[in-house]
């Protein structure tokens, strides 16, 4: 191995901020090491850290592994302490052209380089032209989060709540469609929460408006996932009115049970997801919905978790990211009753079944009509309203071709460019 490789863990943002330290390390010439961009939403995502971290060093015994993302940032020493790991960057560190020009591992030592991120200010701002094989490309316009939902230890991770300006968010858009991309994904820890601090305060609805205007290249934008008690009006007008904003909208729902919402700290109601979920769909019918759903959050009584088992149809959701409670040492949830962990995961497999019938119905249901599909291979893409589909025929990877849907297979359809 000669260049340095980038193993993801997490979420959207990780998936760009990967992208800027590969660059980052291309421009230093780093090379023979392994960067792991890990994640902390669970302490399950930690422990899976940990394990690709020593399978990595198993199969690549001389490579400088660097260990960074919101894992390390909370937890820097445990991460220092594992024999495979050479250095551990902050999530601010990582960022920063400098960190990777650095010295590892040196007189059984290990560099920690992490500073208090709930100093940070600002969010830097990255250009970036490429995500290697991607079809679809990953924009970040916001960092951190003010909010401090008893279950989540995240804003420790990520610091406070931070957004970039339009301008910049523009320019980094504008270059991205240059480059061929015809699909961006706008990313953030709390993506609602944007323009907050901002001296316009220029809310996300605005920000979403006029970033189409100024890049009429840009043929589909998604939006990553969006807090339901802060979705602004202008924002919900753009979601339901411009075609170019793609029609699979995923929520952070995390409950359907007002008892169980407050205990988190949720700042919406149950009735609330609801009459959101109807109201965006009744001014653009075939959108669809995805959602982060937790099981088995403590204190959560059968009758409460069955109040979120049915939000999948209240709601109408399709997508569902389920994650059975995990307790974070120093959150508020870690001191309240737990729900045995049988429980937690028998109520988690309930609600992933939940979410599989509802898309593979939804799915059953567009057998025969037509689509867009953006090829992230040969004969293999995502559609607008975000199922994958496979293709009778090969088309060129970052395309996007009409499609006629001709069946349902497992987790995805299948199509025909015979439209």
């Amino acid at each position: 191995m000669s260049e340095t490789r980038v193993v993801t863990l997490g979420c959207r943002l990780n998936t760009y901020e990967s992208e800027v330290m590969r660059t980052h390390a291309e421009n230093a010439g780093l090379d023979d090491s392994i960067i792991v961009n890990t994640c902390a939403v669970t302490g399950e995502a930690e422990r899976q850290a940990r394990q690709t971290i020593r399978k990595l060093r198993r199969e690549n015994p001389n490579a400088k592994i660097i260990v960074t993302g919101c894992a390390a940032q909370i937890h820097p020493e445990d991460f220092a302490d594992m024999p495979e790991v050479d250095r551990v960057l902050g999530n601010r560190e990582k960022m920063r052209p400098e960190s990777f020009i650095a010295n590892t591992r040196e007189e059984g030592t290990t560099p920690v380089e992490v500073t208090d991120i709930m100093t940070a200010k600002e969010a830097a701002h990255h250009l970036i032209g490429g995500f290697g094989s991607r079809a679809r490309a990953f924009v970040q316009v916001q960092q951190g989060c003010d909010h401090r939902c008893t279950f989540c230890i995240i804003p420790f991770g990520r610091g406070p709540n931070r957004s970039l300006s339009k301008d910049s968010i523009i320019e980094q858009v504008q270059k991205l469609t240059e480059g061929g991309f015809k699909e961006v994904v706008l990313s953030g820890v709390d993506l609602t929460s944007y323009g907050a601090d901002l001296p316009t305060r220029q809310p996300l609805g605005q920000m979403v408006r006029e970033l189409l205007e100024a890049v009429p290249a840009l043929e589909r934008l998604r939006l990553s996932s969006l807090d339901p008690a802060a979705i602004d009006p202008e924002l919900f007008s753009a979601i339901t009115e411009n075609p170019r904003i793609m029609p699979h909208i995923h929520l952070s729902l995390q409950a359907g049970d007002d008892m169980i919402l407050k205990r988190m700290k949720r700042r919406h109601t149950r009735r609330q997801a609801v009459d959101l979920c109807h109201a965006l769909r009744e001014k653009r019918p075939d959108l669809v919905f995805g959602a982060d759903l937790i099981a088995g959050f403590p204190t959560e009584t059968d009758a409460m978790f069955e109040n979120s088992r049915k939000l999948v149809e209240d709601c109408g959701l399709t997508f569902l990211h389920v994650f059975p409670y995990s307790s974070r040492p120093g959150t508020p949830a870690a001191k309240m009753p737990d729900v045995p962990g049988d429980i937690r995961k028998e109520r988690a497999a309930r609600l992933r079944k939940a979410g599989e019938d509802a898309l593979t119905d939804y799915m059953k249901s567009r057998v025969g009509t037509t689509a867009a599909v953006l090829l992230e291979k040969e004969n293999e893409g995502l559609c607008e309203h975000y199922v994958r589909v496979r293709l009778d025929l090969a088309g060129e990877p970052g395309s996007i071709v009409p499609v006629r849907l001709t069946g349902v297979e497992e987790d995805h359809m299948l199509g025909t460019q015979n439209v």
